[in-house]
């Protein structure tokens, strides 16, 4: 996820507009920032490393000249955050200049393609096969807003992308698909950007640009195009009344439910990362003998859960471990036949860095998986995979659960076929079955929102639950605990459900909330067993179930319903959705804000 924004003015100069625009959307993106704009017949551009306060201060990036340009802060996925992959990226002639926010799946054919034909690239990005894309149609006679058209027409994956070129200097050219972008109205200007919060200090007339759809910006007018046949739309303007601060959040109350809400995003954006990489790291795994799954808190539960994956997809034991007790309980077995797989959201976790740097000193092969690409994780590990998260502004994570989970998920498929435990058409199967979480995930956070934000409403004042899961699930178990302590505070309790009968029980009476996850898979006649436990001691019984379980509707108190049809290991990342719902709403009730929960901090980078 990056911030993208564009400008065509009839008058002034518009490199400090865009610079305040980038501002307000540095929360998108903060590793690298670049403008262009263009003045008499060139493009000038200013960008670097960096966020965007500093690369101002070095480069003073609203001193560029002209009435019309573009700009980006960066959140990268290909390419280290470096100036030469900071946007925006050009042809080779220095005449077009794009920005872009997405993730390009077929850049890599494209690229080669591009090179045989004589183009010069110079980044790793994904995003620079686009200019060089235009440049060929322009050099066909096409118009640039036909060029683009027809670049776009070449590429698959996601965008939101903003184009300049030198010999139309009076407008630019904007587009998108499965990514934002926003177009706005103001007195001799236009404006197109990732999110509304750019351009909201300067006009709350806005457009809104639909998936597939392409605009032409000049000062006074906007046109938009269907991206597949060039197709006129026609579209009247709406007024925004949100505050500055509510857009900048997507009209959501706080950032923490914006970011569960995009978690369908984040995870076609995971499912878009080219396999080359897993199967990288499955010939790293293939040869191992001993396995780790190290990471803390949040990424940790994603690592109990991979461990089931591991276990039940590629018929290996695999370890997962606490970093910070990683050293001190399996340090003198590391050795050159161990492979590490480090998770961390930031990369910069220092319990999880330090267990790192141990292993390589002992000669294990690191692996890592981040949301950060440049970060100290991605620098240690001899392969990594970005889980294409975009930030996470909430303290709490959220879509970072479902993403590792889902590149873990990834892995061990590929590990799988690596080691010829998994035949073809299992693989296919459940890859057909992971392609479709996202829209699963939609699906529950329409269908079930309403129904979590009643229970969390009902249950605001109890003091304490207990969450029981079996199998993969008790890593879903122990992350919805871990979210409703986090942020709404409550010193509650996790278990595998067959473990409930060694301590926890001692607490149930009547009214105490317990929350079972019961999929239907092999695991739920035992936790039916487990429900009527706790039932038998006039507990309160929450149940995650699979569409409408009527056995188990009559025993709970409360059933959020998830849509069927789930493979059993693929669960989790479903199923926590509405545990993250419930941690949110009771946070909320409480009167907490849950973006800056007490004592908490975002990256935890002190041992």
């Amino acid at each position: 996820m990056c911030g993208i924004f564009g400008c065509v003015l009839t008058s002034g100069v518009v490199a400090p507009m865009i610079h305040e625009g980038l501002k307000r959307l540095e929360y998108r993106g903060y590793d690298s920032v670049g403008v262009a704009t263009i003045h008499e017949g060139k493009i000038q551009i200013k960008k670097d490393a960096g966020k965007i306060a500093e690369v101002h201060e070095r480069l003073n990036i609203s001193d560029l000249p002209g009435l019309v340009g573009i700009g980006h802060t960066r959140w990268a996925t290909h390419g280290a955050p470096e100036m030469a992959n900071a946007h925006p990226h050009t042809d080779c002639k220095g005449e077009v200049a794009v920005v872009h926010n997405g993730i390009i799946e077929n850049f890599a054919e494209l690229r080669k393609e591009l090179e045989g034909r004589g183009h010069t690239f110079r980044s790793r990005t994904d995003t620079e096969v686009l200019p060089h894309l235009i440049e060929e149609f322009l050099a066909e006679g096409l118009s640039f807003e036909e060029s683009v058209r027809q670049a776009l027409r070449k590429v698959r994956g996601s965008y939101a992308i903003v184009c300049l070129y030198t010999a139309e200097p009076e407008r630019i050219v904007c587009a998108r698909k499965e990514s934002p972008l926003v177009l706005g109205l103001g007195k001799d200007a236009t404006y197109c950007a990732s999110d509304i919060p750019a351009f909201l200090p300067l006009t709350n007339r806005v457009l809104l640009l639909e998936e597939g759809e392409l605009a032409v910006l000049d000062a006074q007018a906007v046109r938009i195009f269907t991206i597949s046949e060039g197709e006129p739309r026609v579209r009247k303007p709406i007024a925004v009344t949100w505050t500055a601060e509510m857009a900048e959040r997507g009209g959501f109350q706080h950032f923490m439910i914006k970011e569960i809400h995009e978690q369908p995003v984040s995870l076609r954006n995971v499912l878009r990362t080219q396999q080359l990489y897993y199967d990288l790291m499955a010939s790293a795994l293939e040869s191992a003998k001993k396995i780790y799954l190290l990471a803390c808190g949040t990424s940790y539960h994603a690592c109990v859960a991979a461990s089931y994956l591991f276990s039940k997809l590629c018929r290996i034991h695999t370890l997962p471990v606490v970093a910070s007790e990683f050293i001190e309980n399996y340090g003198e077995s590391i050795d050159p036949d161990a492979v590490v797989i480090a998770v961390s959201q930031s990369g910069e976790t220092a319990d999880t860095l330090n267990a790192v740097r141990y292993a390589r000193e002992r000669g294990a092969v690191v692996l890592g998986v981040t949301n950060v690409m440049g970060s100290s994780i991605t620098r240690l590990s001899s392969i990594y995979v970005g889980q294409n998260s975009g930030p996470e502004i909430g303290v709490a994570a959220t879509k970072t659960f479902t993403a590792q989970l889902m590149v873990l998920t990834k892995l061990a498929l590929a590990l799988g076929r690596k080691r010829r435990v998994l035949s073809t058409n299992e693989a296919t199967q459940i890859e057909a079955k992971l392609s479709e979480i996202p829209e699963v995930v939609n699906y529950v956070l329409k269908e079930c929102e309403g129904k979590v934000r009643e229970i969390a409403q009902k249950y605001c004042d109890a003091v304490s639950f207990c969450y029981l899961g079996r199998g993969i699930n008790s890593a879903t178990a122990l992350e919805g605990r871990l979210k409703l302590l986090e942020i709404a505070y409550s010193p509650s309790l996790a278990y595998p459900a067959g473990e409930s009968k060694h301590g926890f029980i001692a607490l149930v009476d009547k009214g105490y909330p317990v929350i079972f996850i019961v999929p239907n898979d092999s695991t739920r006649s035992k936790i039916l067993g487990n429900i009527m436990e706790m039932k038998a001691r006039q507990a309160n019984v929450i149940a995650i179930i699979e569409g409408d379980d009527g056995e188990i509707e009559s025993l709970a108190d409360e059933c959020v319903k998830i849509s069927p049809g789930t493979p059993d290991l693929l669960t989790p990342m479903v199923y926590v959705v509405p545990l993250q719902l419930f941690a949110y709403y009771m946070s909320v009730l409480r009167g907490y804000n849950p973006d800056q929960p007490r004592n908490l901090a975002k990256s935890v980078t002190v041992e």
